[in-house]
């Protein structure tokens, strides 16, 4: 007698349980019609007597009948969110990182919107770009030698954009234009992630003028909810389009054919929510699962994408012809001859092109004072309550703590008991009040995080910006100073060198052709790579002297944080699987932890399958014993992070 057969739907749960990132079998009840894989439904979770929210990834028939399986209890949307590539795309990024594959979805797919939903239709057109287009973007491509290849057959490649504005917009933007409209002209999607709202709106405008009506979707952190959803609905349509925005959008549901990451070295491309998957990692997988082409782009290169040009698997692509910034260097000795912030020669060049148009003059920090030392014995002034930093407002301002907030009218030194203090450093504000008294006459704009300027005039200005905030000047900055340096380089980050090549490099980039740079009180291999313009030799450098070290990116890092028996146990676990013993480094106590510890382990990435599922195992493992009731730690269970960021070493 044959089994009678029945559907059932394999379900990934919308949980952050890590003992729930697996697909579970639910029956579909005759009622609910044709369903189709991707969509949202609502099923019961029988262990914890609710519903829960999913995304069904597979139907299939079953010939037994009698298993026992709850039922779907509904399908929430008929639109097929959850595409297959997207699944499998969220599956690997979440197996490499030891994380949920649930976690990897809520940040790809936008809550639902039912007005947008029975709004949307999916007959719209196939965007066609035009002629005048296609040929400006051949144009720009044949700039770039082996750039088309790259393109046409899939490749990978690194790039180095070129320094320069490009019709009042950076050259880079014209670059990821012309590659997209190439993209589409073949009839594939691109995608296209950049860390922050300005290169999105600076990209935008580029491509605005290339593409055809109803190619280019925003996925953009401000959008308000309906907009994000309309955007998200418009790449699960067929039509290929060009999808730009922050790090969430790598993982747009769109046939890519192309994928670019734009300075992949700025922090903002780190996710910050679990499992904390970079965006230039994720765009390696979506590209050996799609097998379009990627494109890794930047004023400077970062030693992760070098390891990977040194490997062979990336290609490097540079301009055929380059118009260099014109550094120029000034010794830490010329300020100390001097005693002044900024030496004689950059001076004089501010003075000189700040009479003909906008000079940028970049700093570290915000604020007026951002730090207060003793005036008598120079220790650092301290808040009394938190001991965070003092800082000053404006110049006579009662100190403020950046910490806490507090004021401190009657602030004493606890070395020699002087109630005097003195400023020890300069932020933006103070910047700009110095520069407007060595600059009678000349209009001083500040641009940083809490006074946002996106764009200024061609006219006599300076421009004091934090590093990050600067603003487009029409028609190029006609000289720019790099201020703070050395204060720069002292972070305690192992990148700290690439960081600040970055941040001068950017900058640089916003110069007028032939308009000089100066790096204040810098020298050394990075002050050597900004001058000669050679970022990819400063990030070679970088690999070879960590390499015998050890450290990242030349090995992978993970981190594992929890009650001391719970990280004893995944160390364990992990020389189980042949880690050697000084892989692991730790643990020791967390600051202000509640008694627990943290230790970091050092791998090869062949070994990475393996460290990150053995990982996960732990987590899982101590999630259920944990929910049993036995040995509750004082906090949340295990938790690891693979590929920390580097100021966490």
């Amino acid at each position: 007698m044959a089994r009678e057969s029945r559907r059932i739907a394999r379900v990934l749960l919308d949980s952050p349980l890590p003992q729930l990132d697996r697909l579970f079998d639910y029956a579909l009840p005759e009622e609910l019609g044709e369903v189709s894989p991707g969509v949202r439904v609502k099923v019961p979770l029988r262990t914890a007597g609710r519903v829960v929210d999913g995304f069904i990834v597979e139907i299939a028939a079953e010939d037994d009948a009698d298993r026992p399986l709850s039922e779907v209890d509904g399908v929430v949307s008929d639109v097929p969110v959850l595409t297959d590539a997207l699944y499998r795309l969220a599956r690997r990024t979440a197996d490499r990182a030891a994380g949920s594959a649930s976690d990897i979805l809520r940040l790809a797919i936008p809550k639902r919107q039912v007005r947008v939903e029975k709004a949307w239709a999916q007959d719209a057109a196939t965007p066609v770009p035009k002629p005048e287009a296609l040929e400006a973007a051949g144009v720009v491509i044949d700039g770039y030698a082996g750039l088309a290849e790259v393109l046409a057959d899939g490749g990978r490649a690194a790039i180095e954009a070129i320094p320069a504005l490009d019709d009042g917009v950076p050259a880079w933007t014209t670059l990821v234009a012309a590659a997209a409209v190439r993209t589409l002209a073949a009839g594939r999607s691109s995608v296209i992630v950049v860390p922050d709202h300005r290169d999105l709106d600076r990209a935008v405008a580029a491509l605005e003028k290339m593409l055809p009506d109803g190619a280019l979707v925003r996925h953009d952190a401000r959008q308000a909810n309906p907009d994000r959803y309309r955007a998200f609905l418009r790449t699960l349509e067929d039509a290929p389009c060009v999808v730009i925005g922050n790090r969430s959008a790598v993982y747009a549901p769109v046939r890519a054919g192309l994928v670019v990451i734009w300075d992949d070295g700025d922090p903002l491309l780190s996710e910050p929510l679990a499992p904390y998957v970079h965006a230039r990692d994720a765009a390696l997988l979506r590209q050996e699962q799609e097998g379009s082409a990627l494109l890794f782009a930047g004023h400077t290169r970062t030693s992760d994408v070098e390891r990977l040009v040194q490997l062979g698997w990336l290609q490097d692509v540079r301009a055929v012809r380059r118009v260099l910034p014109r550094v120029q260097l000034s010794t830490p000795q010329e300020l100390e001859q001097g005693g002044a912030r900024m030496p004689s020669s950059a001076f004089r060049s501010a003075r000189s092109a700040a009479a003909e148009g906008p000079v940028l003059v970049q700093v570290a920090r915000p604020g007026f004072a951002p730090s207060l030392v003793c005036a008598d014995c120079r220790r650092p002034a301290r808040c009394p309550q938190c001991a965070g930093p003092l800082g000053a407002r404006n110049r006579g301002a009662v100190p403020v703590c950046g910490w806490c907030g507090r004021s401190a009218r009657t602030w004493t030194c606890p070395e020699c008991s002087s109630t005097r203090l003195r400023l020890a450093s300069s932020g933006s504000e103070r910047t700009a009040d110095e520069l407007g008294r060595a600059f009678p006459g000349i209009r001083v704009i500040v641009a940083d995080g809490a006074h946002p300027v996106e764009r200024v005039d061609d006219k006599p200005c300076l421009v004091v910006a934090t590093r990050g905030a600067e603003p487009l000047a029409e028609g190029g900055y006609r000289a720019v100073v790099l201020l703070d340096g050395p204060r720069m380089l002292q972070a305690p980050d192992l990148r700290i060198g690439e960081s600040c090549l970055r941040w001068w490099s950017n900058a640089a980039a916003l110069a007028a052709p032939g308009a000089p740079v100066h790096l204040v009180g810098i020298s050394g291999p990075a002050a050597l790579a900004l001058a000669t313009w050679t970022q990819p030799g400063y990030a070679r450098g970088e690999l070879e002297t960590r390499a015998p070290l050890h450290m990242p990116p030349t090995v992978r890092v993970a981190q594992v944080e929890g009650t001391s028996a719970s990280v004893r146990a995944a160390v364990e676990s992990l020389r189980a699987i042949g880690l050697p013993p000084d892989a692991v480094l730790g643990p020791v106590p967390v600051a202000d932890g509640e008694g627990r510890v943290r230790a970091l382990v050092r791998f090869e990435y062949g070994a990475g399958p393996a460290v990150a599922s053995t990982l996960r195992a732990q987590v899982i493992a101590d999630a259920v014993q944990r929910r049993r009731g036995r040995g509750r730690p004082a906090k949340a269970t295990l938790g690891v992070r693979l590929d920390i960021l580097e100021p966490e070493i």
